[in-house]
């Protein structure tokens, strides 16, 4: 079962996996360059993060069928963020408004928890999908049909993860932009990345889940499906051969999934800590 939202995180960062190092290095080369005055909507930094947006966004909304190339893009977006949030504009605006960077860090705290379910959830579905393989190789259709439920249950755990995130998108859209009445058109066009950057994140992981759970549906989606498998081995063994097929499929894009999971969780926890530096800069 996953674990409910309302846990919070506290553990020492781990470093960077090889694939992110050339973005922590791209973070450093920012940080180490002094730059111009510069309107701020005119910044390329800006600009990249509203194409990794877009770029999110449009895969969620592409009904696709692998998860993998959402978990990226949702990295991506991160990775972007990470690098905007590195400038004075945005760091100046995060402090000024305190109420809607406070949303921020729940939205993104809501969205680390979602992710570390979803770990979870691959876990199970590892363990029903081991147990199903050995269902069919021995013919057991009473394990089967167990392994058939818990993987059903795996599901409906991702189904409930992927409304709870999207409920947060619905929730972001709703939202008042950081800043104030008094803000510049630079700083409106800011808080509106940032907010979107959010908002864009949680639509993708929404359809990153239901993109896993519609793959484990494959493999046996209903009672009827274990019914139909048991039957083949009752009359034709041969007839079973499909559901490994099935089996393979999951097992490959949980494989895929699970780092490209791990990856994001750390992306989008550092970009909560990120914003909770920048809210209590050290003394």
């Amino acid at each position: 079962m996953a674990p409910s939202f309302s846990r919070s995180i506290s553990f020492q960062l781990s470093p960077a996996r090889a694939i992110t190092r050339p973005r922590a290095a791209a973070a450093r080369h920012v940080r180490s360059i002094s730059l111009p005055p510069c309107r701020s909507h005119s910044h390329p930094l800006l600009a990249h993060l509203q194409a990794q947006t877009a770029a999110a966004r449009a895969w969620a909304t592409s009904a696709s069928t692998f998860p993998s190339t959402g978990l990226a893009l949702i990295d991506a977006l991160h990775a972007a963020l990470a690098e905007l949030l590195l400038l004075p504009e945005p760091q100046t605006l995060v402090r000024r408004a305190c109420a809607s960077s406070d949303r921020l860090l729940d939205a993104f705290l809501l969205l680390a928890d979602a992710h570390r379910g979803f770990q979870e959830s691959l876990l199970a579905l590892r363990r029903d999908a081991a147990d199903a393989r050995a269902a069919l190789r021995r013919r057991d259709a009473a394990r089967l049909a167990s392994a058939a439920r818990a993987q059903r249950r795996a599901e409906k755990d991702l189904a409930r993860l992927a409304a709870a995130v999207s409920s947060s998108v619905a929730r972001s859209a709703r939202l008042a932009a950081l800043g104030s009445a008094t803000a510049t058109a630079e700083e409106a066009e800011m808080a509106a990345a940032l907010m979107d950057a959010a908002a864009a994140s949680a639509a993708a992981s929404a359809a990153v889940f239901s993109a896993v759970a519609s793959v484990s549906a494959a493999t046996s989606s209903s009672k009827k499906a274990a019914t139909t498998f048991a039957a083949a081995f009752a009359k034709k063994p041969e007839t079973a051969d499909v559901a490994p097929e099935k089996l393979e499929e999951l097992e490959r894009c949980i494989d895929e999934c699970e780092s490209g999971s791990e990856v994001v969780f750390r992306s989008i926890v550092r970009t909560r800590v990120s914003l909770l530096n920048i809210r209590t800069p050290a003394i």
